[in-house]
């Protein structure tokens, strides 16, 4: 009896600590060299794309699952695939994003729910909240790979009106989408 009265104190006590146990979630180093960022904003006539550089970054994983993570954004490294310096100066201008002023933007995962990444994304000071579909997965290597197809932001909600229909409705043809897409590979480790 005392044997079985001892066991039962025993469970208690490791269930109980183990309540008040947490296991922190391992921050992984985003390899900028090595992770990618792409963009495309169309219009009327047409589309241009190009590349954006990650500035850092970290993922915080627990076990095979991210549960938060942050990212810095190097504005300054905004290129036109098609090497348009014009295009490129225009959109590092005030009318865009304000590279001069804002030289990063970030992006912070607040809550990751199966495939759907969210988070709150900063461009030109200005904060919202954003969702879209992502990847995440544990390498047998120890690293981590995230991939997201297709994140559409609007940038009007960044004060970004250049432009815009919404804003300006004589524009005709010389409208610029208000929603710009962004393609992003990771790749972090410990």
């Amino acid at each position: 009896m005392k044997l079985k009265i001892s066991s039962i104190f025993l469970l208690v006590a490791v269930v109980s600590l183990s309540a008040f146990t947490t296991i922190k979630p391992v921050a992984y180093t985003v390899d900028v060299a090595k992770s990618t960022i792409t963009w495309v904003g169309k219009k009327v006539t047409g589309s241009h794309n190009g590349t954006i550089a990650l500035q850092s970054g970290t993922l915080n994983v627990d076990g095979k699952k991210v549960t938060g993570g942050t990212f810095t954004i190097d504005m300054n490294s905004l290129k036109d695939a098609d090497g348009s310096a014009k295009l490129e100066g225009h959109l590092k201008a005030d009318d865009f994003f304000g590279v001069a002023k804002f030289p990063t933007a970030t992006f912070v995962i607040t809550k990751v729910a199966g495939t759907t990444v969210s988070g709150n994304l900063t461009i030109k000071g200005i904060t919202k909240p954003l969702s879209f579909p992502a990847t995440v997965t544990v390498n047998a290597d120890g690293t981590v790979s995230a991939l997201a197809g297709k994140i559409v932001v609007d940038r009007t909600k960044y004060d970004i009106k250049y432009g815009s229909k919404s804003f300006f409705d004589s524009i005709g043809d010389k409208a610029i989408n208000d929603e710009f897409e962004l393609a992003v590979k990771l790749v972090a480790k410990k």
